[in-house]
């Protein structure tokens, strides 16, 4: 693909902002998502190339009818930004209300963004939608049904519920869309980025473990799949690293 413009959200810090990073490295256009105006012009500023600050609340209506105003023409969406929570409780543990915020980040604010975006997406002759979601999304490895074939599936439990299932959500939401919009040509795709280096799900939490990675691997991946063919695949669950991952 020639230069893109592209827009992903939660790009102030962590895999987003790595993302960015490599697409304006490979001279794109990007928009950096980001809910705070202050955090966003830093990351833009560290960014470098062809970054540019779009303040946008994934949870805000108000806030991402706004942003989509500012951005006439678009050629990939990276629905990047989520949240987790701040502790490792089983889902017996999880409280009602930590399921609604997850929810309203992770998976009703990928509605509302791509929604909202895709008047300008179809704008573009070679549209592409990446979706970030999560190995533990897999409900085979959840169920014990991956051993041997993803390298995060590992014993079965009934950690980060809320997290896990909106995920998992989301990876019905990708099917969806990818086959809704088909024949308009979009790439509509979700990525396992592993394990990595960031604070999405709190201290102490599997992200900060001696076994997470660097951030700029998962987001090649992300990369990958911003910028695929024309005859690349629709519809899939992949891991970083190119590797379709089982639902």
């Amino acid at each position: 693909m020639n230069k893109s413009i592209a827009l992903v959200t939660g790009a102030n810090k962590g895999i987003g902002r790595e993302i960015a990073r490599q697409l304006t490295a490979e001279g794109h256009t990007v928009y950096v998502g980001s809910r705070d105006a202050g955090r966003g012009k830093d990351a833009v500023a560290g960014i470098g190339g062809d970054a540019r600050l779009l303040v946008i609340d994934v949870t805000d209506p108000e806030s991402i009818a706004a942003a989509a105003r500012q951005v006439p023409a678009l050629d990939i969406l990276v629905n990047n930004a989520g949240v987790s929570s701040s502790e490792r409780k089983p889902v017996t543990e999880e409280s009602l209300d930590l399921f609604r915020r997850v929810y309203e980040t992770n998976v009703f604010g990928v509605v509302a963004v791509t929604n909202a975006f895709l008047p300008a997406l179809r704008r573009s002759a070679h549209p592409r939608i990446v979706n970030i979601s999560s190995g533990t999304a897999s409900l085979a490895a959840s169920a014990g049904q991956a051993q041997g074939v993803i390298a995060f599936a590992s014993a079965p439990s009934g950690a980060l519920g809320a997290y896990r299932s909106s995920k998992t959500a989301l990876n019905e939401l990708t099917v969806l869309y990818a086959n809704e919009l088909s024949e308009e040509g979009f790439k509509v795709n979700a990525l396992a980025p592993g394990a990595r280096r960031t604070d999405l799900m709190g201290p102490g939490a599997l992200a900060t473990s001696p076994r997470a990675g660097d951030p700029a691997q998962g987001a090649a991946g992300a990369v990958r799949l911003a910028l695929l063919p024309d005859d690349g695949p629709t519809g899939g669950f992949f891991s970083w690293d190119g590797t379709p991952v089982p639902w």
